[in-house]
């Protein structure tokens, strides 16, 4: 309950009786997986934090819940067409995420969403699903439409989506150059967006879409053509990450009404696609918050499908399939990043209120004593006295007339005030909201294993939240509040913003970490965008990554274990070649054995250091 994990976990995760948390990743059965148990089984398997949980199980079923929304909505309102889920690889490009998407999704027909020619060239080698519908998206030139079109001879269904009004015109010359029938959709430009942090991603302004005008003209250079039968599906991007249904269904009228339109101008036209847009629950709230919504998956399937079929029935239409590329909401919930708190930087050392030494500064001594009268009736008196006296001892500091004993003392003593007077703001009627921008300083500082550059992109980049929990010791009531930072050396590497049961807060609730056993932390929902994403700061590489299913006996199968980077790997990508490096260092070692700097088997062990270090993992790893 309080780190809100029925509510973002989705029924995949919650906590065991004994405090470790568990993995359902299969709906409908009662398995459950123990992660803290996995991780150190993976431990004793030499695979090193941080890791990647991969559940492929979780992203199977998240796939059929997506279809089943669906496929409820149409059973309901007789829709007499079917639902086609789209995968966009962007979201998440790794091989084996998009084996296992292709794998869960071919009996319901999924579709794959390329946007570039390197995405595109990855899919003609192991998409091999006969008739697998490839939608290709993104700018294009000669090249990229060409192989599209040859896709076909694989045995492919390419449909080209028309986002800049040139391309067109390219599509109709690669026809006739390869002798090939094309099918196109054309992307729309809709008025009407989404709010939220990605709303200028649609609208009259976006990067892509045609307008009203230009789509009139592609439909009569179509005709010009001799091939009005060519254009197959209308395409429309919404938004990401639509927190309000409410925006849903103002778009889907402009977008429905425009569908109809079209289809009366083109007889070939089979397919609605709506684009993305469908949001994950970051925070569990179920509310209009950037990283919520506040709609269910069936309100979603509904809405649209009754769009559709409303809009079609008024204009005497057959209704078109209806595809949505909902790659956030497929792949977010079956990723998880572990790691171990490698440090913790109290904000508040456990100790009594010092004794001030006997030549302690007057400032000092005024400190303390406001430590041993401060009550909630003199609480907002006290708190200015407080500031005053600190700016006081910084001024006297730095004129040369306070040690720096005193100052200790006297940080000390401003930080235990704060925190009894933080303990007094329930019983004080006057209340200085003030006070509260002192709170991070009794926050500690846990540093964990990872990178956020690397890891969670997103969080640094455009504060996305992603739920954060323990994996174990969750019958344990944790004693702490602290914040996140990771391992590398910039001062932004770090989390300070976390879905509790209480709404989002600036320090996590904690346990201490002070004992042998490790103290684990799982960062959910890190299954879209995050490791495309990721950048090498401070060279700090992929983590490790393990393909997880549950065998039928409800025991955990480690179907797959995807090495992190090494240091080798990351510092070829930035031009030092390893082999170069070894050299260079061999001729350093030489010159300083020379210099009687180092003794032969100084020598010998350092080189043998040097090397090893090359093959090691760029994280932190157990001594």
């Amino acid at each position: 309950t309080l780190y809100g994990i029925r509510q973002w976990g989705t029924g995949f995760f919650s906590a065991a009786e004994n405090g470790n948390l568990v993995v359902t990743p299969r709906d409908g059965s009662a398995g459950t997986i123990d992660m803290f148990t996995l991780v150190d089984d993976l431990a004793l398997r030499g695979v090193d934090l941080p890791i990647v949980l991969r559940f492929d199980d979780i992203l199977r079923s998240q796939i059929k819940r997506i279809n089943t929304a669906f496929s409820d909505a149409i059973a309901e309102f007789e829709y007499e067409n079917r639902y086609r889920l789209a995968f966009p690889i962007k979201v998440n490009q790794q091989r084996q995420v998009i084996d296992s998407v292709r794998d869960a999704g071919r009996e319901s027909g999924i579709a794959l969403e390329v946007g570039s020619k390197p995405e595109l060239m990855a899919l003609l080698a192991i998409h091999n699903d006969p008739g697998g519908m490839l939608l290709c998206n993104g700018y294009k030139d000669t090249e990229y439409i060409e192989l599209a079109l040859l896709s076909k001879r694989l045995g492919l269904r390419p449909i080209i989506v028309i986002e800049q009004f040139y391309e067109l015109d390219l599509v109709l010359q690669a026809s006739k150059t390869l002798g090939i029938t094309p099918e196109v959709g054309l992307r729309m430009k809709p008025l009407t967006r989404a709010s939220g942090r990605w709303e200028n991603s649609a609208g009259e302004a976006a990067k892509f879409g045609l307008t009203s005008w230009e789509m009139m003209q592609a439909i009569q250079d179509t005709r010009r053509a001799g091939k009005p039968e060519m254009v197959k599906l209308l395409h429309c991007h919404a938004g990401s990450q639509m927190f309000s249904i409410v925006d849903l269904k103002r778009i889907l009228r402009e977008v429905t009404r425009t569908y109809v339109e079209v289809a009366r101008l083109c007889p070939g036209m089979q397919f609605l696609d709506v684009g993305g847009g469908l949001a994950v629950d970051y925070d569990g709230t179920q509310s209009q918050s950037q990283n919520s919504r506040d709609y269910s998956l069936s309100e979603y399937a509904r809405d649209v499908v009754w769009a559709t079929q409303q809009a079609c029935r008024t204009a005497g239409i057959q209704v078109p399939e209806i595809i949505s590329e909902s790659g956030r909401a497929t792949v977010a919930h079956h990723a998880v990043l572990v790691t171990s708190v490698s440090d913790v930087s109290p904000g508040l050392p456990q100790t009594a209120v010092p004794e001030p030494a006997e030549n302690a500064h007057r400032v000092v001594r005024d400190l303390l004593e406001l430590i041993q009268g401060v009550t909630s009736a003199n609480l907002v008196e006290t708190f200015h006295d407080s500031l005053s006296y600190r700016e006081e001892m910084v001024t006297l500091y730095l004129q040369g007339q306070l040690s720096l004993e005193d100052r200790a003392t006297g940080d000390l003593a401003f930080r235990l005030l704060i925190k009894r007077m933080l303990e007094l703001k329930n019983g004080s009627r006057h209340f200085p909201e003030e006070l509260l921008r002192f709170e991070g300083l009794l926050r500690d500082i846990y540093f964990c294993n990872f990178s956020v550059f690397q890891s969670l992109p997103d969080s640094w980049a455009i504060s996305q939240l992603f739920p954060i929990a323990p994996i174990h010791r969750l019958n344990e009531r944790p004693t702490a509040q602290g914040v996140i930072a990771d391992i590398t050396c910039d001062s932004d590497g770090k989390i300070g913003s976390f879905a509790t049961c209480e709404g989002t807060v600036e320090a996590l609730p904690l346990h201490t970490s002070d004992g042998p056993e490790p103290y684990y932390l799982g960062i959910f929902l890190v299954g879209a965008y995050q490791e495309t994403l990721g950048d090498l700061h401070n060279l700090f590489g992929d983590a490790n990554v393990v393909h997880v299913t549950m065998k039928e006996n409800g025991e955990p199968d480690i179907r797959e274990i995807v090495e992190g980077d090494t240091v080798r790997e990351v510092l070829s990508y930035v031009q030092y070649e390893p082999e170069y490096l070894m050299e260079r260092f061999n001729t350093n070692l030489g010159r300083a054995f020379s210099e009687e700097l180092l003794s032969r088997e100084q020598f010998a062990d350092f080189r043998k250091r040097f090397r090893l270090g090359l093959e090691g993992y760029t994280y932190l790893v157990k001594g």
